[in-house]
């Protein structure tokens, strides 16, 4: 079972009411993501508060951070009020189709559902968390983005590498080109298991990356290590 707590080097993340717990996933979002000096971000699906977190931690800009959960909510608005960034973030309770800020945002993240075919978890919480078609679908995500994201704004997200390749072709249908794209291996000899996708409404010239996590015998990466060095306590 997953821990109730999660330290991290600057925050600590309590996740016992959270369906969705802190995983690599989200951890990899946030480090990758390039995000803006100053401005207005937004955090589609929140959880934990965790991304919103580790963005907080590397920039001025103000964050907005949503989720449909109330348990999760509630989770993220205790992490936050107890980070060094409380005055930075603001969590709110709020389907993505129902949150309208009055302004638009430099930087939209989100890791989102992902489970297109099937559920794949037994626990109903965590099915709906992860389940795009229960609970927030890729057409829905878009079209939030789209409403939401400033001309000049970016727009980050990681997928299971099959989901995302579809998730890609969806988004540029949509207008929202992609301009920096990772795919990430659990290992060198393994197939690609994520992509880090990140989407502009201009065209740009694609910034394309390879990130290995483990060598064969488990241990971390350097490549890996440099990415999430200023979170994780053991690096």
């Amino acid at each position: 079972m997953p821990a109730s707590v999660f330290q991290f080097k600057r925050f600590t993340v309590q996740q016992e009411r959270c369906a969705m717990k802190v995983g690599t996933d989200g951890v990899l979002l946030g480090a990758w993501v390039t995000v803006p000096k100053e401005g207005k971000i937004l955090d589609i699906g929140t959880g934990t508060g965790l991304i919103a977190l580790m963005m907080a931690q590397k920039t001025d800009a103000f964050i907005d951070a949503i989720d449909i959960d109330v348990s999760a909510y509630e989770q993220a608005c205790e992490n936050v009020k107890a980070s060094p960034w409380k005055e930075h973030i603001k969590v709110m309770h709020s389907s993505l189709n129902d949150f309208r800020p009055g302004y638009r945002y430099d930087l939209i993240v989100s890791n989102p559902p992902y489970f297109m075919d099937s559920f794949a978890a037994t626990d109903e919480a965590r099915n709906l968390a992860r389940s795009a078609s229960a609970s927030l679908t890729y057409e829905d995500l878009l079209f939030g983005v789209g409403r939401l994201l400033s001309n000049t704004g970016k727009f980050s997200a990681i997928l299971p590498f099959k989901e995302g390749q579809f998730f890609r072709e969806l988004a540029e249908q949509s207008g929202l080109i992609c301009v920096k794209l990772s795919k990430i291996k659990t290992g060198r000899e393994k197939p690609y298991k994520r992509m880090l996708m990140e989407f502009s409404r201009r065209e740009e010239n694609i910034q394309e990356e390879e990130l290995v996590i483990h060598f064969d015998n488990r241990e971390f990466t350097e490549e890996y290590k440099k990415l999430t060095s200023d979170y994780y306590l053991a690096f």
